[in-house]
């Protein structure tokens, strides 16, 4: 399956470096899921992950940015819903 990612990121608030590293740690755990990903500069505070063109992470609706497991958990849902992250995936007790 090929899957298609987009990261929105503000430039206003600098945001570049935190969206690339974001976009390494997808290419590199999702290597033969992602055939694209796209970061898209933005504005007004932004920072938006879409999977497939679904919304997946939404800083403005979390109030946060997501821990880089927390997005591969989210990412993974949409892209390749049966494969494990092992560690990734567990639970704190």
């Amino acid at each position: 399956m090929s899957s298609r990612i987009e990261i929105h990121y503000c430039t206003q608030c600098r945001w570049m470096l935190r969206s690339a590293w974001m976009a390494q740690e997808l290419l590199s755990t999702f290597e033969d899921e992602i055939t694209e990903l796209t970061l898209k500069p933005g504005s007004g505070g932004v920072f938006e992950v879409y999977a497939d063109g679904q919304r997946v992470w939404s800083r403005k609706e979390a109030g946060r940015f997501p821990e880089i497991t927390e997005l591969k958990q989210v990412v993974r849902d949409v892209v390749s819903p049966e494969r494990s992250l092992g560690h990734a995936d567990r639970k704190d007790a």
